[in-house]
């Protein structure tokens, strides 16, 4: 067991685990942020994205003890009221069926957007690359994607 001082959210968190936890497991099971998602468990589905000093990173492999002082957001974290660009171009083209990648989705896009906002759709689909969808909604989530960056850049 270690003792860590994570940066959730703009908030401090103090955990004591071992230092191999994934953060999926710290954020879920510790925090008691559940918006993030375990899917596969290998880092290859991306429903567990999250950001990590505005990058999205997936957690389900990250460990705990490879945090440091980096700034960790989540799902809940993104925005205070879900206004963000993107949350609200997903409810506008209505992205979500079964909604279990969307959290993910949504963190991946956002991180997308504040790299670079105004993607072309190869961009965008090389971001989204890896974040699967069983429901196969990828043609709503490029657009609400595009409505996004509009939105943002307007």
């Amino acid at each position: 067991m270690a003792s860590f001082t994570l940066n959730i959210n703009g908030t401090k968190q103090e955990v004591d685990l071992d230092p191999t936890t994934p953060m999926l497991w710290v954020l879920r099971d510790h925090i008691k942020l559940v918006g993030t998602k375990y899917g596969c468990g290998i880092a290859q589905c991306g429903a567990c994205t999250i950001h990590l000093d505005g990058n999205a990173v997936r957690s389900c492999q990250l460990p705990v003890s490879s945090i440091g002082d980096k700034e960790i957001t989540t799902i809940e974290g993104l925005s205070e009221n879900g206004n963000h660009p993107v949350q609200k171009a997903w409810l506008e083209i209505d992205v979500p069926q079964c909604g279990y990648c969307q959290a993910g989705q949504i963190m991946t896009a956002s991180a997308l957007l504040k790299q670079n906002p105004n993607p072309s759709d190869t961009e965008i689909e090389t971001a989204m690359n890896g974040n699967i969808c069983r429901c196969g909604t990828y043609t709503r989530i490029k657009k609400a994607v595009k409505i996004a960056a509009n939105s943002a850049n307007a």
